[in-house]
């Protein structure tokens, strides 16, 4: 009894703290915001700038994904390790360095580079979110504060996907683009200074080392998988090399998850991974990056088709599909800043899973109704909605369901498995888009069955994700000491 009042004191302390984090985190995803709207209104500009192919674009986002993938983990480590704000301040660097390697490369190759470099901002949100649910572990809500928090995050990052989206589509016909491509270097850069100053770091809560074999077997199966699909690309579905690739790469997830399962400090923890509170809630992230990561590249490209030329498209510029963009990130923002209450009328786990099942059905439409910008604003609206909420409640359900050592990773993993999904997708979808062979399309340009073929695997993927929510137990989503949300 006597221990009680000192907490609630402590309690005010870190609730008041903790809106001054959030706003320097607000900072964060406001860079985050601009490298995931900037640049989709410019793809076909920027597939010009390097002499290459539509559907070719795709690969761009393959290798990012691919390398956000494997970043995650590690850097997910690193932050339970030696504090979360350090490990932010060096993925910070490292996006830097990729974003102003865009803005100088000449060529396809280098351009590759510096966009997979790119991908290590991918570690952000899931960090901001455990700097949080770490500031708030005192409070008596803890999981209502972190999805509160994470909701601000990802709606100020749907905002600023709008800022980029807007920019880019208005710059593009009166710059160069190298200079273009200098902005978001250039907005990175600042907020690697504005991390140092604001966001304190605490120690981590972890021990041991990092787990240097666990990360090779998983960067060789990973590695394996997409050269599979790279030499699909190339090859067609008929080469036995391409799938000989894949199937080898499966089978050497086998060795990873039996060495990972016998270490303590293992990269990947896959035990937690496969605790009935965890895996559907990674499972869901898996899926859940196929439309959201995957989809975004293709939508773009079909926005800005030429109808006449084609027979499909909706003919736009890249301001019009800035624009479009605008319309969807705002839905985004709307499924974000609405989370705690839809969250709270329906039960977290239901919240989820009407959100999959939104985003499901906005994909979906867009099979039959794609033929006017009308019904290209309807899908993306009822897409976003969903979206929104998802990336702003799978981090915080990750890390309601994960010790205090392992939130870093826990939350991670969401962003790790989203991005798996997505670089997967990136892959397939860029195969399903390819032209070679196809009577009538030229090679730069993408058949419409390609991406017919792209809405109908997105929109099974959100909604195999809302089944999957299915297999959480009841108790998954609940706040620690509240009663359970169902």
């Amino acid at each position: 009894m006597s221990s009680t009042t000192p907490p609630r004191l402590d309690t005010r302390g870190a609730v008041q703290g903790l809106g001054l984090i959030v706003g320097f985190l607000v900072a964060v995803e406001v860079a985050s915001g601009v490298l995931q709207g900037y640049y989709t209104p410019i793809f076909p500009q920027i597939a010009d700038h390097l002499s290459i192919s539509e559907g070719d674009v795709n690969w761009f986002e393959a290798a990012q994904l691919i390398v956000s993938a494997l970043c995650v983990p590690l850097l997910s480590r690193l932050a339970d390790l030696i504090g979360h704000q350090r490990v932010l301040l060096l993925s910070t660097a490292v996006t830097a360095v990729g974003s102003w390697a865009l803005a100088f490369s000449p060529t396809f190759s280098t351009f590759l580079i510096g966009w997979a470099l790119q991908g290590a901002y991918v570690v952000w949100l899931p960090l901001e979110v455990a700097i949080i649910h770490r500031r708030t572990r005192d409070s008596g809500r803890q999981e209502l504060l972190t999805r509160r928090g994470a909701a601000v995050l990802v709606g100020a990052l749907e905002l600023a996907v709008i800022v980029g989206a807007l920019s880019s589509g208005l710059l593009v016909d009166t710059l160069d683009m190298n200079l273009i491509l200098a902005i978001p270097a250039i907005v990175v850069t600042a907020v690697f200074f504005v991390i140092l100053v604001g966001v304190e770091n605490s120690p981590g809560e972890a021990t041991g080392g990092i787990d240097w074999t666990g990360l090779t077997l998983i960067t060789l199966a990973l590695g394996l998988i997409m050269g599979g699909f790279v030499v699909l690309r190339l090859d067609g579905v008929g080469s036995i090399l391409a799938w000989a690739l894949v199937v080898v790469g499966l089978a050497a997830l086998v060795p990873f998850w039996r060495y990972e399962s016998g270490q303590a400090d293992p990269i990947v923890d896959v035990r937690l991974l496969a605790s009935a509170k965890q895996w559907p809630v990674q499972l869901t992230a898996f899926l859940f990056g196929i439309p959201v990561l995957g989809g975004q590249i293709p939508l773009s490209t079909f926005a800005q088709a030429d109808p006449a030329e084609r027979g499909y498209g909706l003919g736009a510029d890249s301001a019009f599909v800035s624009t479009l963009i605008g319309v969807y990130v705002i839905t985004l923002a709307i499924g974000a800043f609405t989370l705690p209450l839809t969250s709270r009328w329906l039960g977290v786990r239901r919240a989820l899973m009407v959100s999959c099942l939104l985003v499901a059905l906005g994909y979906a439409l867009w099979i039959p109704f794609h033929d006017s910008t009308g019904q290209a604003l309807l899908n993306m609206a009822i897409a976003g909605l969903g979206s929104g909420a998802l990336v702003a409640a799978l981090p915080a359900a990750a890390a309601a369901a994960a010790p205090p050592d392992r939130t870093g990773f826990a939350t991670g993993m969401t962003n790790a498995t989203k991005t798996v999904g997505g670089a997967i997708a990136s892959s397939i979808f860029a195969i399903a888009l390819a032209s070679k062979g196809i009577e009538g399309v030229t090679e730069a340009e993408a058949p419409l069955s390609g991406y017919l073929t792209v809405w109908a695997v997105c929109s099974v993927a959100a909604l195999l994700a809302a089944v999957s929510l299915l297999a959480a137990p009841k108790h998954a989503f609940s706040d620690k000491g509240a009663p359970v949300e169902e």
